[in-house]
């Protein structure tokens, strides 16, 4: 269907010819007709199919045939960029209507501010803004949309994902209710659905291809690790014609050394991102659109904001969080039913969400991997179809063994919290292990034995293991009290925790079982722990060696604390 077979306006059909508008697309044909009608509408369709013309066409041939005196059409955006963008077009297009038209955002200087403010109070046609601008001005008290006719809500998908779901709700009672409103999104989940049903009256539907890259677009997925990202990069610019290309980071300290990277291969680059001023990023894009700029790298900023024809290449350095975003950002290039090359990125770290995106385009995309061939070597591994791969993470990933629930090898099952570990895993509640050189029993007075360790002349304990952990908690419930006193043993059970030492009858001395001598200089690495941060030990207190107890009677008294110094006590809270 071509514009000329719509009932526009003259003034406006010249508008629309002389912005080389002549064939619909599919969501402008839908929703013009129903738009005229004074329905109500909800259109989901992706990005670049023209939904911006879709609303602006109609409601510039509303304002030409009523010639209206105050502001008639509030739309509402999620960036300063798409701001920008429906206003440049609704200069094109009421070029001879004489409709006005002002983009309402923040980021500019103070001279923005008092433009802004005299269009709000003298009532432009059309008002473009973001939210959190326009309730600024209204804050102020020189709003007034009492007479607003048309309300329209684009990419509302994208302002309820960044938090503008209540400053919305707010503009909204602001605003008659008998409104015609309009609602156009990328995607339509459920919450869009909800929200649209608080603002809009019995709406009519449009629903076309939803979350679909165009079928022009050549989809490239290549595996490479971050370090290996710039260098195929280069690799890959030095074997194709870019005319003119995106390239989009999640990230934007890697802004400026793609673009260096690119200025070295003789490209002329720019990047954008939230760091520049507004007049620069415009400036940027300017230069783009006119075709003076070859690359633009630029943060997500850019994915719904951005109309450029004939983008030839878009780059996706990193996958977006988001499996939408990767439709809005590959959606700047193959627009109008032309073609394009979409290249995207993937480490060890983003297989998931690559997975993400194969199913909500329901489309398996093949993985290339060449930057071994390169020379710049290993790639990361792609997963198996019904496998998340070796990078996987969360509750479904067990059987890889990285952490999953459900995992027999590295889950759980292996070094997990709830372990019965079956390989290599550290299961509390097993015996411990002791080293053990060499290990007799000696024997002891009335061929009875005992089950202390016998070790070769001269040779001591390096490490004992507990056999449990309560041992342990035990040692560091102690930690910070002070010298153990006279008399006590190191465990209130008086044994060790394979049952080593007997317990010792009242009033009996601990001795030093036959056969066995004390070391003074060696001592056990448990007990050394033990005594951590209590300062020197007190002279002619004993060690322990082959887990041999202490001779408590060859002890000297502990010294008696002097609590002179102490002058003054208070209580702690």
């Amino acid at each position: 269907m071509t514009f000329q077979e719509f009932s526009l306006h003259d003034d406006l059909r010249a508008g629309v010819e002389a912005m080389n508008y002549k064939q619909a697309t599919p969501i402008q044909e839908q929703a013009i007709p129903l738009i005229q009608d004074g329905k109500d509408l909800i259109a989901c369709a992706q990005t670049g199919t023209g939904k911006t013309a879709a609303f602006l066409i109609p409601l510039l041939d509303k304002i030409a045939h009523a010639e209206h005196d105050h502001t008639s059409t509030l739309v509402l955006v999620p960036t300063r960029e798409l701001a920008k963008q429906i206003d440049d077009q609704v200069e094109g297009f009421s070029y001879f209507v004489s409709a006005t038209s002002i983009a309402i955002y923040g980021g500019g200087k103070g001279d923005d501010w008092d433009k802004q403010r005299k269009a709000l109070e003298t009532g432009a046609d059309i008002i473009i803004a973001t939210p959190g601008r326009l309730i600024a001005h209204m804050q102020m008290g020189y709003v007034n949309f009492d007479k607003l006719n048309y309300l329209v809500l684009d990419e509302a998908d994208k302002m309820l994902d960044m938090g503008f779901s209540d400053d919305i709700l707010k503009i909204v009672k602001t605003i008659p209710t008998n409104r015609q409103t309009l609602l156009f999104s990328a995607t339509m989940p459920a919450k869009i659905r909800s929200f649209a049903a608080q603002i809009l009256n019995q709406p009519e539907e449009i629903r076309l291809s939803v979350s679909k890259p165009a079928a022009g677009i050549d989809q490239r997925i290549y595996l490479a690790k971050d370090h290996q990202k710039l260098p195929l990069l280069e690799h890959l610019m030095g074997q194709m014609e870019v005319e003119s290309m995106v390239l989009f980071t999640s990230r934007k300290s890697e802004v400026n050394a793609i673009v260096r990277a690119l200025a070295k291969r003789g490209y002329v680059a720019k990047g954008v991102s939230s760091d520049l001023e507004q007049e620069e990023r415009e400036a940027v894009l300017r230069e783009f659109k006119n075709k003076q700029l070859q690359i633009v790298v630029a943060t997500d900023v850019l994915s719904r904001g951005i109309d450029v024809d004939n983008i030839t290449h878009v780059v996706n350095y990193d996958v977006p969080r988001d499996a939408e975003d990767y439709v809005h950002r590959i959606g700047r290039t193959a627009r109008a039913n032309t073609t394009g090359i979409a290249i995207t990125f993937v480490n060890e770290a983003d297989m998931n969400k690559l997975g993400r995106i194969e199913k909500l385009i329901e489309r398996k995309l093949d993985r290339l991997s060449i930057t071994e061939e390169l020379g710049f070597g290993p790639g990361p591994v792609a997963g198996e179809k019904d496998e998340p791969g070796p990078f996987s993470r969360g509750r479904d990933n067990g059987r890889n063994g990285r952490g999953g629930r459900d995992s027999r090898k590295g889950g759980r099952r292996e070094g997990g919290r709830d372990g019965n570990h079956r390989e290599g895993g550290r299961d509390r509640h097993a015996p411990a292990r002791l080293a053990q050189p060499a290990s007799v029993a000696t024997p002891l007075a009335d061929g009875e034995t005992s089950d202390v360790v016998a070790l070769p002349e001269g040779q001591v304990v390096t490490s004992i293991e507990p056999g449990h952990e309560g041992t342990r908690r035990r040692n560091k419930r102690r930690r910070g009290r002070g010298p153990r006193p006279e008399g006590e043993a190191a465990n209130p059970t008086e044994a060790t925790t394979n049952g080593a030492i007997e317990a010792l009858a009242d009033g009996a001395e601990a001795g030093v079982p036959t056969g066995q001598t004390t070391d003074e200089g060696a001592t056990k690495p448990r007990r050394k722990n033990r005594r951590r941060n209590r300062g020197p030990r007190p002279e002619g207190v004993g060690t322990a060696t082959a887990g041999v107890p202490i001779d408590h009677a060859a002890e000297a008294p502990l010294p008696a604390v002097d609590l002179a110094p102490i002058s003054t006590w208070r209580e702690i809270d």
